[in-house]
C-alpha cells in the first residue's frame, strides 16, 4: 500500500509544485530561524528548525529521485529563489530587536531631544568636535520597527542631519517605548503581502 502511494505520488503531474512550495517554505523558515537564533529565542528557533528540515528532506528527496525530470530541479531552484525574497520580506516586517541611532548635528539639538523624549525614546546627549567645529552627538536606542519614526523626526529637525544606525545585541534598563504589537499579531498580515505579489505573477 505504501509503495503504491509513493509511486502515485511520483507520477502526479503537480509534484514540481509540491517541491517548489516545500523549498520556498524551507528557505523562508531558515531566514526566520536564523533571526530567532541571533535573538536568543531558544523555543521558537528549534521548532522552526524541525519543520524546516522536514520539508527540506521531502524536497531534496523528490528531486534526487527525479533527476531526469527537469521540472523538479527547476521547481527546487525557483522555490529557493522565491524563498529568499519571502525571507527578506518577513525579516523586514518582523523588525525584531533594537537599534542604536547616533545623530551628529551642528545645530542646537534642544528641539530634537524634546521631540524624541516626547515620543518616549531615551536620549543621551554629548558635546563633541567635528571637522568643521563643535557638534552635538545624540544617542538613542529604539525598537527596530520604530526606526522609520525616529528617522522622520531627524529629517524634520534637519534634512541634512548625519546619523548612523547599528544593531543592538542586548541592553539593560533604559527608556524605550512600549512595543505596539507582538509577533503573533504581525504574522498574518506579514504573510499575506508577499503571496499577493506572487499571485499577480501568475
Amino acid at each position: 500500500m505504501d509503495g503504491l502511494f509513493a509511486t502515485s505520488l511520483l507520477e502526479m503531474p503537480y509534484l514540481p509544485w509540491f517541491i517548489f512550495l516545500a523549498e520556498m517554505a524551507v528557505v523562508t523558515l531558515s531566514t526566520i530561524r536564523t533571526i530567532f537564533v541571533s535573538r536568543g529565542m531558544r523555543v521558537l528557533a528549534p521548532i522552526l528548525g524541525f519543520f524546516e528540515v522536514t520539508m527540506w528532506l521531502f524536497a531534496i528527496g523528490e528531486v534526487m529521485k527525479n533527476l531526469t525530470d527537469f521540472r523538479c530541479s527547476l521547481a527546487f531552484a525557483s522555490g529557493f529563489t522565491i524563498g529568499n525574497f519571502l525571507g527578506i520580506f518577513i525579516e523586514q516586517k518582523l523588525a525584531l530587536g533594537s537599534v542604536v541611532v547616533r545623530t551628529i548635528t551642528r545645530k542646537d539639538s534642544t528641539l530634537l531631544v524634546s521631540q524624541l523624549r516626547a515620543a518616549n525614546y531615551g536620549v543621551t546627549c554629548l558635546e563633541g568636535k567635528g571637522a568643521t567645529g563643535p557638534v552635538q552627538v545624540i544617542f538613542t536606542i529604539v525598537p527596530r520597527r520604530e526606526l522609520p519614526n525616529v528617522i522622520h523626526l531627524l529629517k524634520q529637525f534637519d534634512p541634512s542631519v548625519f546619523y548612523s544606525v547599528d544593531s543592538l545585541q542586548s541592553a539593560a534598563s533604559g527608556v524605550v517605548p512600549v512595543p505596539k504589537r507582538r509577533i503573533p499579531a504581525v504574522l498574518p498580515s506579514m504573510l499575506v503581502g508577499p503571496f499577493r505579489v506572487l499571485a499577480k505573477c501568475f
